[in-house]
């Protein structure tokens, strides 16, 4: 059985999971926090205490970054690495094996993830990366 929703056991796979990571001097709550941070420079401070929801609409806010586009899928493996340095969180994403991991969501996002069964499934390729580097 595949992992198609990041909810109920498989919600520590979600950006919006409580794992503080700290990337470039700032300690985030969130891998979304962090991730909306690298969007604008100089807004780190302020998305650091950021809960995820509010995180995520503030990034829709901000000044993109001329590269943007090129480094964030960078970036969020980059973030996803930190998060898995958990132990424990390190162990529940060994435990999902094989498993394909798809960001289903409802809420449009095909890039990162899979909304009505299209979309990239970005986020979940990067997590199987990861996994697969940490066996």
């Amino acid at each position: 059985m595949n992992i198609d929703r990041f909810e109920g056991e498989y919600f520590f796979l979600s950006n919006f999971f409580e794992s503080p990571i700290t990337y470039k001097n700032f300690t985030y709550q969130t891998v979304e926090a962090a991730f909306q941070a690298q969007k604008e420079p100089g807004t780190e401070e302020k998305f650091a205490a950021m809960k995820p929801g509010k995180a995520k609409r503030e990034g829709l806010k901000v000044n993109l970054r001329s590269d943007w586009e090129a480094v964030k899928v960078q970036i969020m493996k980059d973030l996803l690495v930190l998060k898995f340095q958990n132990e424990a969180l390190k162990q529940k994403l060994l435990l999902t094996e094989l498993k394909e991991i798809v960001e289903g969501n409802n809420w449009g996002d095909c890039y990162w993830g899979v909304c009505e069964g299209k979309g990239q499934n970005v986020l979940g390729k990067l997590l199987m990366e990861v996994r697969q580097e940490l066996k």
